[in-house]
């Protein structure tokens, strides 16, 4: 959407990397499927540990099979939390050689964002009533949610951005209407209950099922697994950025995992503080290839 010269994709390239780009799955980019169809409840059947067993093992091992060699990993939002989650169990760490990690999500105790939030929290409900494609754009139980919102006092909708991904500093302005006809996208109405109960508990586990016999039916004991964010081993070279105004990537929540960090080899954690950035500067900002991926780019020359 940005310029080359502005966008981290193109930089990587002009720079010699071989860029990979994956799309989430549930997206109209990758709404393929062996055998399901995105109109049965199956298809929409997974939340963001599927993302992490299947989804993000199997493009690590077709780029390192392709390419033959270990991967530099660049993960916004959801994206880090899926490889700050692997890492924790010491997945996929021998095909990698850094990760950089833009508005790192991990920890959502605190999350700022209202709409955010009344999405999480709706979700269950939306799961009951038989919802299981979470569609922002032309479902209708979700369009009633918005509209609702949009009705509250106090509550601009005019840009729907701010209110998920708060104030951001440096976006053309021309681009946030761009960004707007292919965002968001849809997801499992599943994969936002699961992202409700982490930010419930402030805590980072596995989906919870709900109840004791059914958490043993899948995982052999009474509660979800946990991804401990302090048993990601301390060699891992990781360079983590993140923004004063984020609102999904919340400033305290960032703290929280660099305090699991604490002991992590100082040559190998680059923590980048930019305090007039939120969630969508990191991708879309003008400036962010002067801010964030000049950096970025001589942290992955060291590694």
């Amino acid at each position: 959407m940005n310029l080359p010269e502005q966008s981290l994709a193109f930089i990587l390239a002009d720079n010699g990397y071989d860029v990979w780009i994956a799309n989430s799955r549930g997206t109209r980019f990758s709404r393929g499927h062996t055998s399901l169809k995105p109109i049965e409840p199956d298809y929409w059947d997974w939340t963001w540990d599927e993302l992490l067993a299947y989804d993000l093992s199997a493009t690590f091992q077709l780029v390192h099979d392709q390419t033959g060699q270990n991967l530099h990993y660049v993960g916004h939002s959801l994206g880090t939390l899926i490889a700050l989650a692997a890492f924790s169990q010491e997945k996929l760490l021998n095909m990698l050689r850094s990760a950089a990690l833009l508005s790192p999500i991990a920890y959502l105790n605190h999350l700022p964002s209202p709409l955010a939030r009344a999405l999480l929290f709706i979700a269950q409900d939306l799961y009951w009533l038989g919802v299981y494609e979470f569609a922002p754009r032309g479902g209708q139980a979700v369009n009633k949610l918005l509209e609702d919102f949009c009705s509250t006092p106090g509550i601009n909708c005019s840009d729907i951005v701010t209110p998920i991904t708060g104030p951001n500093c440096c976006l053309n302005s021309s681009v946030t209407n761009e960004f707007l006809e292919y965002e968001p996208q849809s997801t499992a109405t599943k994969n936002l209950i699961h992202l409700e109960q982490m930010a419930r508990t402030g805590t980072i586990a596995m989906y919870d099922y709900g109840n004791e016999n059914d958490n043993m039916d899948h995982y052999g004991q009474p509660t979800p697994p946990v991804y401990n964010m302090a048993s990601i081993p301390n060699d891992v070279p990781l360079f983590l950025s993140y923004g004063g105004k984020d609102y999904l990537s919340d400033v305290e929540d960032v703290q929280v995992l660099l305090e699991n960090l604490k002991d992590h080899d100082g040559d190998k954690l680059v923590v980048q503080y930019i305090d007039e950035y939120a969630h969508a500067d990191f991708i879309l900002g003008v400036n962010a290839n002067r801010i964030v991926y000049d950096p970025l780019m001589a942290f992955f020359k060291i590694n």
